[in-house]
């Protein structure tokens, strides 16, 4: 038996790279570009499907035409979440939610949060939850500590701030869902500023990611760290003389390197 997979060709690149590319954004252009998403994401969250993994490199353009749609992509750690609940801990540094890290169950929240994450970097080049220092980024990221730095958020609408705090909420049943989160002015409103912020923004994204890819490779190893040191301090203590950690071989440490450096994701466990 033979199984064809048929899908659509995706040619227009990724969000950032078109928006490095232009010579005029604002942020009425970042209110189109998230409404799209939050209209994908409502869709799937209506047939019980969490992303899991939503970032800009996920963000696609259709086709290199001007008005072409906004396609999400990457759907590895998606699920189908029937009873509205998950445990599993996995997605990407800097965008997955606070109680995804406390490794507490979560719902498809932790979507709507990635979405605020998008939308702040939007609009300023650079993420709102950075730190070299991995104990210092995931305390920051868990008490949902962010900030609207000036003199990159000055010229930024304090609508599009009030949309960001619903989205980044730490209490993901005060969070917005996103049928709230379009219904806010700032999406189907007129109160999207329409100054150009692309050397701002620009400036930002080429010093924060250029190096995304060597980012990505480290932020992986230190949540796998992470997540390691939170599953022995729930665990059970060992029995005596039982080892703390199960033998692997080192063809399973390669499989599992490789897929951390590839991905820039973690998975604490099979979804």
């Amino acid at each position: 038996t033979h199984y064809y997979l048929v899908m659509e060709l995706v040619s227009g690149g990724e969000l950032f790279d078109r928006i490095l590319d232009r010579g005029v954004y604002t942020e009425k252009d970042a209110s189109h570009v998230i409404k799209q998403v939050l209209e994908a994401v409502s869709y799937l969250h209506q047939n019980s499907i969490v992303h899991r993994d939503l970032k800009p490199e996920n963000l696609l353009y259709y086709s290199p035409d001007e008005s072409a749609k906004i396609m999400i992509s990457d759907f590895g750690l998606s699920k189908m979440a029937d009873h509205g609940v998950m445990s599993t801990a996995c997605g990407t540094p800097g965008y997955v939610a606070p109680e995804v890290l406390a490794q507490k169950p979560y719902s498809k929240a932790v979507d709507c949060w990635s979405i605020g994450v998008i939308t702040y970097i939007l609009l300023s080049g650079y993420p709102p939850f950075y730190e070299e220092n991995e104990t210092r980024l995931f305390s920051k990221i868990m008490k949902a500590e962010y900030a609207f730095h000036s003199p990159y958020w000055d010229e930024i609408s304090e609508s599009a701030k009030d949309f960001i705090r619903h989205m980044l909420e730490k209490n993901p049943n005060k969070r917005f869902t996103t049928e709230q989160a379009l219904g806010h002015p700032w999406i189907s409103g007129d109160t999207a500023h329409n100054d150009n912020i692309v050397h701002s923004v620009c400036e930002q994204m080429q010093k924060n990611f250029a190096k995304s890819k060597w980012k990505r490779v480290i932020n992986a190893t230190v949540v796998v760290s992470h997540m390691r040191r939170l599953q022995l301090a729930h665990a059970d203590p060992p029995a005596p003389n039982t080892p703390t950690t199960a033998p692997v071989s080192m063809g399973m440490c390669v499989l599992s390197i490789m897929g951390w450096v590839c991905s820039g994701r973690y998975l604490s466990e099979p979804a």
